[in-house]
């Protein structure tokens, strides 16, 4: 069957379908003669990653919706119920964008429909507190609807296991085959609302679990009577991006002792359409505009920026002109990192057996600053679900404490309350190290030259291409088959002394769709599909003796692989 004719089938099977509404139907009629619309929409299904679903909204099976999240439910209620457990439950969790609370309820629904227990938080929530409600609740499962930091059009799905973690790719895989079973939507069991309630089904949460989730958080702080001393003296200011940190990171901020917490107005509250930015991302320095502009006005110390489902932190600092930088996630991530095990090396607290977990896409400047304190170093692939497998690991086994793990993409976490990145420690752990610097005569990015004197300058890039619909997939995968099948010899006039294809599950990683080259200095790039985005992104790293030698080394590097990398668009 070719794509055109299975796209057509697919379309008027979902016309003719009596599980699906009028108002989807009336959607779908009215792009009837739009042919590429309609292949975008029906050429494949949305693909049920490890990640779950992420796609722009609209009626189709390459969008999200109710019938393709009811549809992942059920898949997901089935790999549940084969446990064999009498009694199964699941939490669930949203943010600020399009459809959230819709397709929270919808989840619960169908969860409650298959007998499976749904807690449901009454209004949006932190992603990583649905990570820590698992734990607390000892539910089987967790769901958060949440596109992260997509586009405003995007909605998406993330299934969580008993620990807390996002599935990894062993579970991911039985829930896809389960998911591939649901032939119709007439094959969904469906509670209403009413009957599920009437059930205890389906239970709403809220105060109990941000009470002991704020509780565990703040008690990973270090430095509080520093804080407190100073508070008087140091100002933050706070942008939740429209997002679902406004009232999870003020809090903990409060109760850590941060007494001057701005947040900018603008963005202060929920807003799907994220009307005051380009994109609601905290790697981007656009979205920190209102911020920066808030803050020269009060002379701010420190802005922090947290995204939709408040998982990822960005911060930005005065540098040495008093002008506002943005730090980088792998900036960030190492002034954590060593303030995090300095603090504990003080007071008598690092463990012997400590463990930094970070993926191979994120810097080496992490790791080097972690061993410098005995500190163990683990590498995971790219997607914090790995990083949380190795942290249970760790809990079942005792052969290793875990102390903080990140990602290059602004994802950190701090204590073992969570298996995923939360933005909320992140922004507390930041500010306390801004606080207690300061306190020394000294601001983060003083200390971030300190750490490129100690230990060698390290920078980093990441280049992206957006290459949207089927011919957009074709493309990235013919990129990296150019890459896989004609590996380069040199590069920005170095050797390539290694070339790690993570396809074929090396080190005991899962098998991942990535590359990596090692040059003679040890200077490093790698190519990666996103999972969740029509992107395909290259990330760089160098290592040199000054700013300006490890500038220009990069900046060599990128222009020669994009050169090639650009052939294919």
């Amino acid at each position: 069957m070719s794509i055109q004719t299975r796209v057509q089938e697919q379309y008027e099977l979902w016309l003719q379908d009596k599980a699906i509404d009028e108002a989807t139907k009336a959607e779908l009629r009215g792009i009837a003669d739009q042919p590429k619309e309609i292949e975008d929409r029906f050429y494949r299904d949305l693909e049920f990653g490890t990640g779950g679903l992420r796609g722009v909204i609209g009626a189709g099976t390459n969008r999200i919706n109710a019938y393709t999240v009811a549809r992942a439910t059920q898949g997901l209620a089935q790999f549940l119920l084969k446990s064999g457990k009498s009694s199964l439950s699941a939490v669930i969790a949203y943010d600020s964008r399009n459809q959230s609370p819709e397709f929270a309820l919808e989840t619960a629904q169908v969860l409650a429909g298959n007998g499976i227990k749904a807690y449901v938080f009454e209004s949006l929530r932190p992603t990583p507190e649905l990570s820590f409600a698992v734990r607390y609740l000892k539910a089987d499962a967790g769901v958060v609807i949440t596109a992260s930091h997509n586009p405003p059009e995007y909605n998406g799905y993330k299934a969580y296991g008993n620990d807390g973690g996002q599935l990894v790719p062993d579970q991911a895989e039985q829930v896809i085959e389960e998911i591939r079973g649901v032939q119709s939507f007439a094959d969904v069991k469906r509670s209403s609302r009413e009957e599920a309630e009437a059930s205890r089904l389906l239970e709403w949460i809220g105060e109990e679990v941000d009470a002991e989730y704020n509780k565990v958080v703040t008690a990973v702080s270090r430095n509080p009577e520093v804080v407190r001393q100073i508070s008087s003296d140091f100002r933050v200011i706070y942008t939740p991006l429209h997002g679902a940190g406004n009232k999870s990171v003020r809090a903990v901020l409060a109760a850590v002792g941060f007494g001057q917490v701005d947040v900018v107005p603008q963005q202060e509250e929920p807003d799907a359409m994220f009307s005051t930015v380009k994109s609601p991302n905290p790697e981007e320095r656009e979205a920190f505009t209102l911020a920066i502009s808030q803050a020269k006005e009060t002379n701010a110390d420190i802005i922090i920026g947290t995204d939709p489902d408040c998982d990822r932190m960005g911060a930005v600092v005065k540098d040495a002109n008093g002008e506002y930088f943005v730090l980088s996630g792998n900036q960030s991530g190492a002034i954590m990192v060593d303030y995090l095990l300095s603090s504990l090396q003080e007071q008598g607290a690092l463990p012997a057996n400590g463990v930094v977990i970070k993926t191979i896409v994120t810097s080496e400047m992490g790791a080097v600053i972690a061993e410098h304190y005995g500190a163990e170093v683990l590498n995971t692939l790219t997607g914090f679900k790995y990083i949380g497998e190795k942290m249970t690991q760790f809990e079942q086994t005792g052969e290793a404490q875990f102390l903080f793990g990140y990602e290059e993409s602004y994802g950190y976490l701090a204590g073992t309350y969570a298996r995923d990145k939360d933005a909320v420690i992140a922004s507390m752990l930041i500010c306390e190290a801004a606080a207690y610097y300061k306190s020394q005569g000294k601001t983060l990015y003083d200390v971030l030259q300190e750490l490129y004197e100690r230990h060698g300058y390290f920078l980093e890039k990441l280049e992206s291409r957006t290459l949207k619909g089927k011919d957009g997939v074709e493309k990235i995968q013919g990129i990296m088959q150019d890459w896989r099948l004609h590996a380069p010899s040199q590069l920005n006039g170095l050797k390539v002394t290694k070339v790690e294809d993570f396809s074929q599950g090396l080190y005991g990683l899962p098998v991942e769709n990535v590359l990596k080259y090692t040059l003679e200095d040890d200077s490093w790039f790698c190519l990666r599909p996103s999972g969740t985005e029509p992107k395909i992104k290259i990330y760089f790293a160098v290592r040199g003796n000054s700013a300006h030698a490890a500038q220009e080394s990069i900046s060599r590097l990128v222009d020669e692989v994009m050169f090639r990398v650009d052939q294919h668009n």
